[in-house]
């Protein structure tokens, strides 16, 4: 199993020797790509002017956070966004446009996850997510090869059935307590800063992915296969 700790220096920060055993993966800019600039196209299109003010890159706002956060349904969601479009505008509609922001699966990601499962690590997602999006996009992206998104990861915690988002300590807490894991052998991976200081706050080692180089999803993993040192 990889030994990692964390060693500041005034540069950087080494990732080396403390024993890893679980990992939790964000889902959106993680596993999943993104393309924020498609949604909001795809809902000015519609008519929802004000998108780009409310769809964030890593956190949402007005109607959005609040179905994100399970304060909202998707029909409530629907009933606040549909005067707004434009005429003959349907459910389905908003739904797809707002599917926009979600772009693949790669599938050499999904091989990696298995890979990391073969490998002894146990796998989790922890993802500010809503049910628009994971009942419908997410749930038939993961199932392409005939799996579910429950057959790659050994617990999952979303924010809209949380009532809470990330960089909350509150939902780190949620997942640790739920599936009895010592934050000391877990290992957090995101696409934000600031969930990344969430999850130290509650004592998680943790790792900001970049899109590309060697932040990448894939490089960190390759690394965490090998068992190498991460900065």
């Amino acid at each position: 199993m990889l030994k990692l700790h964390a060693r500041e220096s005034r540069d950087e920060k080494m990732i080396v020797m403390k024993e890893i055993k679980n990992i939790i993966f964000d889902l959106g800019g993680v596993i999943i790509d993104l393309d924020r600039r498609d949604a909001i196209d795809a809902l000015d299109r519609l008519g929802l002017k004000d998108a780009s003010a409310l769809l964030g890159e890593y956190a949402q706002q007005g109607p959005f956070l609040m179905l994100e956060t399970g304060q909202i349904s998707e029909s409530e969601l629907f009933d606040i966004f549909l005067p707004h479009c434009t005429q003959g505008t349907t459910c389905t509609d908003i739904r797809d446009a707002f599917e926009e922001f979600l772009r693949e699966i790669p599938p050499e990601r999904l091989d990696m996850l298995d890979a990391l499962r073969k490998k002894g690590f146990r796998l989790y997602v922890l993802s500010n997510t809503n049910p628009l999006m994971y009942n419908h996009w997410i749930d038939n992206a993961f199932r392409n090869r005939g799996k579910s998104i429950n057959d790659y990861f050994d617990g999952i915690v979303v924010s809209y059935q949380e009532r809470i988002c990330k960089p909350d300590p509150k939902i780190f807490k949620n997942l640790i307590s739920r599936y009895g894991l010592d934050a000391s052998e877990t290992l957090m991976l995101d696409d934000s800063e600031a969930n990344c200081k969430g999850a130290e706050s509650v004592g998680l080692t943790a790792l900001q992915v970049k899109a590309e180089g060697d932040d990448s999803f894939m490089e960190i993993c390759k690394r965490i296969l090998n068992g190498e040192a991460i900065r």
